[in-house]
């Protein structure tokens, strides 16, 4: 399945109050947690460590030899805020209105950028330096005095400014709840701008701040920012806009006089001249372009596909390359994210039912050829995730809430039952059908009646065709159940609207956690998030302990404490059973026409398989591949 962005939500170029028995735990939240000086730094990262000193030359993981040229073409697989994987409309992908460009983040720059090879260490690209008080409250950007947007005029504080308060004010409703805890951002002079924040702050709020796009205050004067457009905005990044048809493609052309092209955080990377998205509605006919050369990379999220579909002629003669890299961050979620806002839902024993319902073991074995491992958690395949029985840390942390969470709680967090791998496993479903009979849902002339005595019924949605196979058996062991289930396939735009408005009762996710977790958590998990309007949190979390676990985690003062804490929320959100856990896998699958090339190994903290960030193209490569390109 493809990939959801992670909570930090942009990639490296876009970038409640605890209860009294809590307070008292060993994880306070603070305002801690960043550089413990206040005096000008030229990184920031979340514990205070850095490592690459003020004088490097660029990061290590890249090729700083890497050619410019060429063009790198692929289909989207991780989006952001309002855009999608299968259309666009807009050139805006900073608000809710519309379905925005995959691929904008690339005209813009950001204050400061991600390090690839670290957990959260970000580093200046339009900001030389950063100045933190001594109550980390107020942080001060110096600017690069050569920082400039593409009709030549200078960037300035003032234009920083602009963006954060828009975004705050205006921005999709995930920037704005990312940013509840900023005050407010002034320009004290045109090379300095300040940005104020609330006492008990998320940890990581500076950090989203610093990689939030820097917007044109004199264009957006004279232009509505809420508004969905294909005008194209004012830039000041290392690409912009070119050609492109909505709902079809968009290529972003490489900036030559770019003014950060030389930064060492710049330096190895944008390094095609030509960067082009391709949009399908259907995965099939996709796979069939890439056959084609329509485009030239692709990451291949459908392991059947995998499996029995990489056969073609450009493979076999070699002008087509598998690559299997791996991934080292966590993987994260996957499942059916169950809408808890319907009343059918609230019973956590109907929901339980409905993850005993599932036959992971048969799906994998028979649609994915075994190719995957079954989710557990929101932290799989990281050390953050829960295991075995509480030790004394975690339970201090536990405690204050015994009696409001379930009592596995303190035991082995839960894990998704194994089936017998036959497709409908009679324990399975006889344990689901009694856990749905004592929630208040029996059967009458063979139909699962719910409290109130209609029948229940399931839709689960869908915007694409290429998961509809994963749903049948699910479906038809719901029916076993007496549960008339169904699948509605609607279009992105619908799709997409009615996610945002809550219209749904069942529909698969995938988002996967930074490394060091913080204030994104809030956006997938919290109360204040099940309520606003386009939010992640599509399950409708609403939950206090999880709440205040999500301030533990993002008040933690070290790594240690964050590790302790998101192992306590990871107990808790698993024993709400807000979701059917799908499954992951720890590897990239790539394929590619042979054209490029990339660095040998991947940053382990890379957001996907370095594309196109870290790689080059090839120019022999490219010329042999046109002429022995099939007729």
């Amino acid at each position: 399945m493809t990939k959801f962005i992670r909570p930090r939500a942009i990639t490296r170029r876009q970038a409640l109050a605890l209860g009294a028995g809590v307070a008292s735990c060993a994880l306070i939240p603070s305002s801690q947690g960043l550089a413990q000086t206040s005096e000008s730094s030229h990184g920031l990262s979340i514990f205070g460590d850095l490592k690459y000193p003020a004088d490097f030359k660029n990061f290590d993981y890249v090729n700083v030899n890497a050619p410019k040229g060429g063009t790198f073409s692929t289909i989207p697989s991780r989006r952001a805020y309002n855009q999608s994987f299968h259309t666009f409309n807009s050139l805006n992908a900073y608000i809710l209105k519309g379905d925005g460009a995959i691929g904008m983040g690339l005209t813009f720059a950001t204050l400061m950028v991600r390090a690839g090879d670290e957990p959260d260490a970000m580093y200046g690209l339009v900001a030389k330096s950063i100045a933190v008080s001594a109550d980390k409250l107020v942080y001060t950007f110096t600017l690069r005095p050569e920082a400039r947007f593409h009709d030549g005029s200078k960037l300035t504080a003032h234009d920083v400014a602009f963006s954060l308060n828009i975004l705050k004010a205006k921005g999709h409703a995930i920037i704005q709840q990312q940013m509840r805890d900023v005050e407010k951002a002034e320009a004290r002079d045109d090379a300095t701008v300040v940005v104020s924040f609330a006492p008990k702050r998320g940890r990581d709020v500076p950090l989203y701040v610093a990689s939030l796009p820097v917007l044109s205050r004199a264009y957006y004067e004279k232009r509505p920012f809420d508004e969905s457009t294909l005008e194209i905005p004012l830039g000041c990044g290392p690409y912009k806009v070119s050609r492109f048809e909505a709902g079809r493609y968009i290529e972003y052309e490489r900036v030559k006089d770019w003014w950060g092209a030389d930064l060492p955080v710049s330096r190895g990377q944008n390094n095609f001249d030509v960067i082009r998205y391709e949009f399908y509605r259907d995965r099939e006919v996709a796979f069939e372009g890439f056959t084609g050369r329509n485009y030239l990379f692709r990451e291949e999220f459908t392991a059947r596909v995998w499996s029995t579909r990489y056969d073609f002629p450009a493979i076999k003669d070699g002008r087509v390359k598998q690559e299997v890299l791996p991934d080292e961050t966590p993987s994260g979620a996957q499942g059916w994210f169950i809408n808890t806002r319907r009343e059918k839902f609230k019973d956590v024993r109907v929901r339980d039912a409905l993850i005993n319902a599932f036959d992971f073991e048969w799906t994998n074995k028979s649609l994915m050829y075994g190719a995957y491992a079954r989710t557990h958690s929101p932290f799989q395949n990281s050390n953050l995730m829960a295991t075995g029985t509480p030790p004394p840390e975690e339970l201090k942390l536990l405690e204050p809430f015994r009696g409001q969470v379930p009592d596995e709680v303190f035991g082995a967090p839960f894990t998704p039952p194994a089936s017998d791998g036959s497709g409908q496993d009679r324990a399975l479903l006889r344990k689901a059908s009694q856990m749905l009979q004592e929630a208040g849902c029996p059967i009458k002339d063979g139909k699962r009646l719910l409290p109130n005595g209609e029948v229940f019924r399931i839709e689960f949605l869908l915007d694409e065709p290429t998961f509809q196979p994963h749903h049948m058996l699910y479906i038809k062991n719901l029916g076993v159940l007496g549960i008339d289930a169904s699948l509605r396939m609607v279009d992105p735009v619908q799709y997409r609207a009615r996610v945002d408005d809550f219209d749904f009762d069942m529909t698969p996710q995938r988002f996967s956690m930074a490394s060091t977790p913080g204030d994104g958590l809030r956006t997938y998990f919290s109360s204040q998030a099940a309520a606003i309007k386009g939010t992640q949190n599509l399950a409708g979390v609403a939950n206090p302990a999880i709440d205040s676990l999500i301030e533990l985690i993002i008040g933690a003062n070290s790594r240690e404490e964050l590790t302790i804490a998101c192992r306590a929320f990871d107990r808790v959100f698993r024993a709400g059973r807000y979701w059917v856990p799908h499954w992951y896998s720890s590897r990239h699958r790539t394929a590619y026409w042979d054209v490029f090339g990339h660095p040998a190994a991947i940053p382990r903290y890379m957001n996907g398989p370095g594309v196109p960030d870290l790689w080059w193209s090839v120019t022999e490569k490219a010329a042999r591949s046109e002429q022995t390109k099939a007729p």
